[in-house]
């Protein structure tokens, strides 16, 4: 692919990928507000935006193997945890901006769980074995991830263990 075409796709990509959440995060507000026909209207869209996203995706040929994707996982995991999530923490401390400073530290707190968890599906892929964990659980309030059972308290920001999203393979 040429490069002007390349950047202008993966451009795209992260637009259509930003979008989308926002219209998620958007749909959320709107059925706190008992807007369900809103809220229906943001998922429905915020859909189309992910379909746009894959397709550039696709397009710019990044959808490799199981291993090869589960790789791209680990690499993005540590960029954030070793440059990105730093950086940004210190910078917001350095500004005195409090609430980037807490969401880029919950952030980072996650993304070394998500490291471990992509390296050992990793391991598990090459001897062709599904991930192990049936459950996984997320707190809802800073990505804190565990798994099979969630913590009665959330180590990172101290959500209870009700509040968990569990999701289930």
């Amino acid at each position: 692919m040429r490069e002007m075409t390349k950047k202008f796709l993966e451009d795209a990509f992260a637009g259509e990928s930003m979008a989308h959440m926002k219209y998620l995060i958007f749909a959320e507000e709107a059925e706190k507000n008992g807007l369900k026909n809103l809220a229906n209207t943001f998922r429905a869209i915020a859909y189309a935006e992910y379909v746009h996203a894959k397709n550039h995706f696709k397009a710019l040929k990044k959808l490799g193997g199981t291993q090869e994707n589960i790789s791209s996982c680990i690499a993005g995991e540590t960029f954030e945890i070793e440059e990105m999530y730093p950086v940004y923490n210190e910078t917001a401390k350095l500004q005195g901006e409090k609430e980037a400073q807490i969401t880029t530290y919950y952030a980072l707190e996650a993304e070394k769980i998500h490291a471990e968890m992509y390296k050992k599906a990793l391991k598990l892929a090459s001897e062709g074995k599904d991930y192990d964990a049936e459950r996984i659980y997320i707190c809802p309030v800073c990505g804190y991830t565990a798994e099979n059972e969630a913590p009665e308290k959330c180590p990172v920001c101290g959500a209870p263990k009700s509040s968990f999203v569990e999701f289930r393979g």
